[in-house]
């Protein structure tokens, strides 16, 4: 189906809430008789993902969310800064292989690269010298539009009930007008980029960088490309072919074995005293001191992606020694609705 024909089905909810609004319409659109299931006594986790199946339907397979991907293999070098600021295995500075998976997000398969409003995330698994590992997750946008896991949850049940039918107002416009945040977070399109490695993704939760002294500071990640961010306008965007990122990274990354490999550096940005760490929906000034931890080198799409993929779990709690969860609520409910989004995918 081309970007056209889809951004025909997009139209329901765009109108209400720009970020996500294609994407979630289309969804409406393909599954009409999606609604949303009362709360119970089953974890909001559970819920969550339930709610992500009726927005977009069930996938037998694939995630719930971010369902469409690519897998890339590469290696990781921290910088002297980073073993300054924690003493985690991977940021002394000997190198590490890294699994990277770029995606769009939603939970449709076919969703086309480039559809408007959509953002997508890069997904880093880091392999440690003891055999264990730690993964940081980064999406393109700079704060989550909503707090906690049942605002998530309530989120995609109001997607899920909005049909082109409904009534005014529809389910996902009193969403928003009950939840500010959400709706100013997800008021401004992030536009297509040119390439998967030509995007900034953010990790929207704190964490703890434990140095060898035990001193902590909390951080949030920002993963950057080297080579800076390239994107689309809109007119240029909607050309492309449905596939047209996937496709991307794999000519660039066959043309990177003959010595150009596609670099993208790892940031922490530095909390200040009094700077929110147990809310993603709120983002720290901009003036807070950004410190490059290391470089990701990608070298080459897994050979077999789609089956690369399947066993792949990123968890943001999936830590290592030198590095901590912050208070933040999100992290734990995050891992819980992953795991539970896995076990249906693996079944």
């Amino acid at each position: 189906m081309t970007c056209s024909a889809w951004a025909g089905r997009f139209r329901v909810v765009a109108g209400v809430v720009p970020v996500f609004g294609l994407v979630f319409a289309g969804a409406v659109a393909l599954f009409p008789g999606a609604g949303a299931r009362a709360a119970d006594d089953t974890p909001v986790e559970v819920q969550a993902v339930d709610a992500l199946n009726q927005a977009f339907g069930v996938h037998p397979g694939l995630r719930a969310n971010h369902a469409k991907g690519v897998v890339v293999e590469g290696s990781f070098t921290a910088t002297p800064e980073a073993a300054g600021l924690s003493r985690a295995a991977h940021l002394q500075g000997r190198p590490v292989p890294v699994v990277v998976r770029f995606s769009d997000a939603g939970g449709l398969p076919g969703v086309p690269d480039g559809a408007p409003g959509n953002p997508h995330g890069m997904a880093v698994k880091f392999h440690l010298p003891d055999g264990s590992e730690t993964d940081v997750l980064g999406v393109s946008l700079s704060k989550f539009p909503v707090s906690s896991v049942a605002e998530f949850r309530d989120l995609f049940l109001a997607v899920a009930a909005t049909k082109p039918d409904s009534p005014q107002p529809t389910p996902i416009a009193r969403f928003m007008a009950s939840h500010p945040v959400a709706a100013r977070a997800l008021a401004v399109p992030p536009a297509v980029p040119a390439s998967f490695a030509s995007e900034t993704y953010y990790g929207v939760n704190a964490f703890l960088l434990v140095g060898k002294d035990g001193h902590k500071q909390a951080i949030r990640y920002r993963l950057v490309p080297a080579a800076g961010d390239v994107h689309l306008d809109d007119a240029t965007a909607a050309r492309q072919a449905p596939d047209f990122l996937i496709d991307e990274i794999k000519t660039r990354l066959a043309s990177a074995a003959g010595g150009a490999p596609v670099t993208m550096r790892l940031i922490a940005q530095l909390a200040e005293p009094g700077d929110p760490t147990a809310d993603p929906a709120v983002n720290w000034p901009e003036d807070r001191k950004l410190v490059v931890l290391g470089e990701i080198t990608l070298l080459h799409v897994a050979a077999d992606s789609a089956a690369a993929e399947k066993p792949l779990l990123f968890l943001p709690d999936q830590l290592t020694d030198g590095i901590e969860a912050s208070d933040d609520p999100m992290i734990d409910g995050r891992d819980g609705a992953y795991a539970e989004s896995f076990s249906r995918r693996s079944h």
